[in-house]
């Protein structure tokens, strides 16, 4: 029998967090959703450990390792829901979190997205994120993250986004503007796949009584030379597919106040430049900036092939596309020298 939600787990030897995750799952007061996990070719137990301990999830092993967007396609193809929920491995969401986050979808045929509050594991009033904002660069920062949760959250409203940590995604919306971009491998596929949706004119919903407890980069270095690589080469994709020229022509000067801003932050032991830095030999160099141009302007042709095609779907104005950079975005000076 088919049910209304999906959820779907990206799972890459990670079988010290299923437990906890999937446990959660089990303890949901919404019934009616499907688990499917993909292992990205685990090397740890983790299949079996679910095999043998929760039955009611439907498996689907990779050869290799394809990544967050590769792993997330590959459930999504096999999913029936009317609605997928995408959630990280290191996670636990709380008993209500699917009841609530349902909600907006059902009520409104526009809402495409919704996004859950999503608060660190370890420390439990302090917010991970509660969906995302963005810089005029392409690159994003969860809103809110690191604040302490004083209720300053606590509205339901419109937001850009949904984090890729805990997020739902209306599947006929999916079926319109594709899939996640299997070339992004890690890192900004959901700012990508949110972009992409709100071209095509659906729009998001926070839902603050859907709450997931997130073990951030549990399952990936917070700070390393391969994240900053990713992070900086996918957010120019991010550019060169989805951002209106005279916008993609600015941001080039938003991507310079950004270099200098977290150049300062190195200098004075700010911002997660800095915790880039001194995470290891030769983190942080200019090598990773090179790395990224050279990766990202290689598949110029290829990205704008896919920009001709995202175009096809828009469905909003330039301005309102600006009126995004106002309205959910970021300051330089959070974005670089806060952690």
């Amino acid at each position: 029998m088919k049910k209304t939600v999906s959820v779907i787990i990206v799972n890459y030897n990670g079988a010290h967090l299923l437990k906890e995750c999937l446990e959660s799952l089990r303890g949901q007061t919404y019934k009616d959703f499907e688990i499917v996990l993909v292992d990205n070719a685990s090397t740890d137990g983790s299949v079996s450990l679910v095999k043998d301990t929760y039955p009611e999830v439907t498996v689907i092993e990779n050869r290799e390792n394809l990544g967050y967007g590769g792993g997330n396609n590959a459930g999504i193809r096999q999913s029936h829901g009317k609605y997928v929920v995408l959630l990280n491995n290191d996670t636990k969401a709380d008993p209500r979190w699917l009841e609530k986050l349902v909600v907006p979808v059902g009520k409104d045929n526009g809402v495409g997205m919704c996004a859950s509050k999503i608060m660190d594991y370890y420390h439990p009033d302090i917010i991970d994120n509660t969906g995302l904002l963005i810089y005029p660069d392409g690159v994003a920062r969860g809103r809110g993250r690191l604040e302490k949760d004083a209720g300053q959250y606590s509205r339901e409203e419109e937001v850009l986004f949904p984090s890729g940590c805990a997020g739902l995604y209306r599947k006929d919306m999916l079926e319109e503007i594709g899939l996640f971009d299997e070339d992004f491998f890690l890192y900004v596929d959901d700012v990508d796949i949110g972009f992409r949706a709100r071209l095509a004119g659906w729009t998001c919903i926070y839902v603050p009584e859907a709450i997931v407890y997130h073990k951030y980069s549990a399952t990936t270095e917070p700070y390393s030379a391969l994240k900053a690589y990713l992070v900086e080469r996918n957010r120019i994709w991010v550019v060169m597919k989805c951002f209106p020229a005279g916008l993609a022509f600015a941001s080039i000067f938003s991507t310079l106040l950004r270099y200098l801003m977290q150049g300062y932050g190195i200098v004075t032991g700010k911002g997660a430049g800095s915790r880039l830095v001194r995470s290891g030999p030769g983190a942080g160099s200019a090598g990773i900036l090179v790395r990224a141009y050279v990766s990202a302007f290689r598949n110029f042709d290829k990205m704008l092939g896919k920009r001709k095609h995202i175009s096809k779907t828009r469905k909003v104005s330039i301005g309102e596309i600006a009126s995004w950079f106002t309205k959910f975005g970021i300051g330089v000076k959070e974005l670089a020298l806060k952690d």
